[in-house]
């Protein structure tokens, strides 16, 4: 998490600072987290997945390329997980489309 939260914050522009939603998680709210100074987390409340949107997101890839499958190995698994996740991001209306809340539009 330290390492996306450090690749996060490189794409931040100079002088600007972001607010980062996350669920509840550990890995999210471990006390070995380091945050840094140009990122705030935000804790989403526990037990709201309509609040995340990458619930919608990881409920379309099973919906659509990972549900009512039997994997044979974890080579499998991870296989049909990277090819579900390839399409999805050939698909960028879909991801926006996914990730959109009313409640969200006024900022």
């Amino acid at each position: 998490m330290n390492l996306h939260l450090e690749a996060i914050a490189a794409k931040i522009e100079p002088g600007r600072h972001a607010a980062l939603l996350l669920d509840q998680a550990g890995w999210h709210l471990s006390a070995d987290l380091v945050v840094p100074g140009n990122i705030t987390i935000v804790p989403l409340p526990a037990k709201c997945p309509e609040l995340n949107p990458q619930e919608n997101v990881w409920q379309f890839m099973r919906d659509n390329w990972l549900s009512n499958r039997i994997f044979s190995s974890y080579e499998n698994v991870v296989d049909h997980c990277s090819d579900a996740w390839n399409k999805l991001v050939d698909q960028p209306w879909t991801i926006m489309k996914l990730g959109l809340r009313k409640w969200a539009h006024g900022f």
